[in-house]
């Protein structure tokens, strides 16, 4: 079964130095219908404006993965870290009991967008940890290129949770396809472009929603950069 959320039905935040659409719940969003899908329970698609940033804050027992699309984001947390992530970086940080971090654009005259997302953990209260890596985009082109999983296998970084992440870039003549677990379920993010998937097109923003499916086709692309997720039921 595919279920399609379109981008204009996500919940929508103006806080003037942000714009965040929610694909799932999130602060003053709420949607009892939208609380999550399996294990994956934020997709935030964030535009930061330049001078601007998230002030320093806690997380716990949350695997946050920070997917920047274009500009740049400084962050600094209680570990110790410092870093600047950059498009191509995914960086991922478990909050485990307990982190604290800031995230900053500080570009004069550029916004930051970003993709904020969150996915439970198979563990609570675990040692906050933070890892970043880069995918460049010849490795995604034309394919699914796995860039998160339970055991940072083929060089993606770790996450502590029973979910992977897969990013592929796609233009027209490109597709892939990508055998699926039915017990399990998937999740089709489209960041940009178009592309159909298993039949169903979307658009930028759109999500497909897959579940007691054997099979994902990815074809149809135009300019088209996609997440997705491999989750538990």
């Amino acid at each position: 079964m595919l279920t399609l959320r379109k981008a204009q039905d996500r919940g929508h935040a103006d806080h003037g130095w942000l714009q965040s659409h929610h694909s799932f719940s999130f602060a003053d969003y709420r949607d009892p219908a939208h609380m999550g899908y399996g294990n994956l329970r934020v997709i935030n698609d964030d535009y930061i404006a330049p001078g601007t940033g998230f002030g320093t804050h806690g997380h716990r027992d949350m695997e946050i993965v920070t997917y920047v699309l274009s500009g740049a984001l400084a962050h600094k947390d209680s570990l110790g870290t410092g870093a600047v992530i950059l498009p191509g970086d995914v960086q991922r940080m478990s909050a485990g009991r307990g982190v604290q971090h800031s995230e900053f654009n500080h570009a004069p005259d550029a916004t930051t967008h970003l993709l904020q997302i969150w996915i439970l953990p198979s563990e609570q209260g675990i040692e906050p940890g933070y890892e970043q890596k880069q995918f460049d985009a010849a490795g995604k082109r034309g394919r699914l290129r796995l860039v998160a999983s339970p055991d940072g296998r083929d060089g993606s970084v770790t996450v502590h949770a029973d979910a992977s992440i897969r990013a592929g870039l796609f233009d027209a003549g490109e597709h892939a396809e990508l055998a699926l677990d039915p017990q399990r379920k998937a999740y089709v993010h489209l960041v940009r472009g178009q592309l159909s998937v298993n039949g169903q097109v979307l658009v930028g923003g759109d999500a497909a929603k897959l579940s007691g499916e054997s099979r994902l086709v990815l074809a149809d692309a135009q300019d088209a950069e996609v997440l997705v997720f491999d989750l538990a039921a």
